[in-house]
């Protein structure tokens, strides 16, 4: 690693930099553009190892007063040098690389987060390329990786402080101190891109549908964030889990009927649940594509084979080497096969992906899932969020989640916000899912991709075969696909 010496005139001027021509206080929201190692790594691509020069900006706060700094504050890293080549990035994008897992906090103190290219947002280990954010960097992005606060944060006193919304406040925090820094610190504040898997992926799709939204304003100015405004220009959602106060619903739908380990969930409650679902999904009233029809519980199955699911299977199978398909084949043998491609039943697919999740899945009675305990408050470790397991777990029929609860749910939706039509919401949108994954179900992420088609949004979805919850078959898709809807080229 390589410190770099400032003169000190530049010192002078950056300490001064900031204040008004009254000479009052200097703006605590200043990038430090002068704070930075220069470091070195190899990323791999699928076109050979690349050597990335980039300066390391680490751990700032981007809000004035932040609750916790080590959890309110970010990494940014700069890209100088490619392949011994210099590189500008005052116009790259800048790809927010979202950490969140089960709606837990993101320390930022410590080393804990890293620099691009850690645990969060790359394919596994054994991949022959490096993570998205270290591909981002080789393609002369600009990478934001932020802190956020998350259900566990707990303070000494015992009370909680990153219930929801906590993360999506400090994320639209980080947004709004990127734009504030406009022409000081570099990326293009018009191609902000953000990232992230499963509850990640969720705070991604909702960062891009909640843009400027008024309701997180008394939540923005109580941490002291920037005065600016918070849309992105593109959201990329892997496996997001998204839509939680319908859920169950979903995942009843798409899994009722089948055992988890435990056995057979209630039927009549699952049955309950689904009927719910369907209500819900009707609502929506989402236009499927090339004129299929509205979508709703009777046909979702035919639409996610036609569309998604056969595709997929149909992609990776036509992949594999006539001996590998047929040991595929003969191990899976509810596929057939034939010259015109894979056709199976949607049951059987259900099957072969088996049940995960108990009832409810997200909101369940005994609150022991990551949601119950996102949606507790200061005092409270957990709170039902859904009427439905409300009136389940306390018998009282009647019951219903009280007002402001609803509010925060909205605040945590990203399908609210597009429902709303917000003006600022993302323009492109890259969404993906493993058609293994059982931790929701499969018409979360469809609903999401199609009521952004609805709205006219650059759209693209699929779903990696066999792929689990954050599967990424194809990591440098991502990053070509934001050079191309940015329009950024280096």
């Amino acid at each position: 690693m390589k410190r770099i010496t400032i003169p000190l005139a530049l010192i002078v001027v950056f300490a001064i930099w900031g204040e008004t021509a009254e000479g009052q206080t200097k703006d605590p929201l200043v990038f430090p553009g002068i704070s930075f190692t220069v470091e070195t790594k190899m990323v791999k691509t699928s076109e050979g190892e690349k050597k990335v020069t980039y300066r390391a900006y680490m751990h700032i706060p981007y809000v004035a007063n932040p609750v916790d700094k080590d959890y309110q504050s970010m990494n940014v890293s700069v890209p100088v040098e490619i392949d011994g080549k210099s590189v500008d990035a005052e116009n790259a994008p800048i790809f927010i690389d979202i950490g969140v897992g089960g709606y837990m906090s993101v320390r930022n103190a410590g080393g804990n987060t890293g620099g691009p290219g850690d645990r969060r947002g790359g394919p596994p280990q054994s991949s022959n390329v490096s993570g998205r954010p270290d591909l981002a960097l080789a393609a002369g992005y600009v990478i934001v990786s932020p802190g956020c606060r998350g259900r566990d944060n707990k303070a000494a006193d015992g009370t909680y402080y990153g219930k929801a919304p906590a993360a999506i406040v400090d994320l639209k925090a980080a947004v709004r101190y990127i734009r504030h820094n406009k022409g000081v610190m570099p990326g293009n504040t018009d191609r902000i891109v953000s990232v992230g898997c499963s509850a990640g992926g969720a705070l991604s799709a909702l960062l891009g549908a909640s843009g400027n939204s008024p309701l997180y304003e008394s939540y923005l100015k109580e941490i002291g964030a920037a005065e600016a405004a918070d849309h992105i220009y593109a959201s990329a959602c892997y496996s997001p889990i998204t839509d939680l106060e319908h859920a169950d619903g979903a995942y009843e739908w798409m899994f009722g009927t089948l055992p988890t380990q435990s056995g057979l969930v209630d039927q009549v409650l699952s049955k309950q649940l689904k009927a719910s679902y369907a209500g819900y999904q009707q609502s929506l009233n989402l236009q499927g594509k090339n004129g299929f029809g509205i979508l709703s519980a009777e046909n979702y199955d035919k639409y996610l084979l036609q569309y998604y699911l056969v595709p997929s299977a149909n992609k990776y199978l036509k992949e594999l080497s006539d001996n590998a398909r047929a040991a595929y084949l003969a191990n899976n043998t509810w596929i057939k096969w034939t010259d015109h491609g894979a056709a199976f039943a949607f049951a059987d697919y259900v099957m072969h992906i088996g049940r995960m999740k108990g009832l409810p899945a997200f909101d369940d009675f005994t609150m022991n899932q990551p949601e119950p305990a996102l949606f507790g408050n200061t005092t409270t470790a957990a709170r039902h969020f859904t009427s439905f397991s409300l009136q389940q777990s306390t018998g009282d029929m009647h019951a219903e989640i009280d007002s402001e609860l609803k509010t925060i749910v909205n605040m945590m939706n990203a399908m609210y916000f597009i429902g709303q039509n917000n003006r600022d919401c993302a323009a492109a949108w890259w969404l993906r899912n493993g058609s293994s994954d059982n931790h929701t179900s499969q018409t979360v992420m469809v609903n999401l991709a199609t009521s952004l088609e609805n709205l006219g949004r650059k759209v693209n979805a699929w779903v990696f075969w066999d792929g689990g919850h954050c599967a990424d078959d194809d990591p440098e898709g991502l990053i070509r696909w934001i050079g191309v809807v940015t329009g950024f080229t280096r």
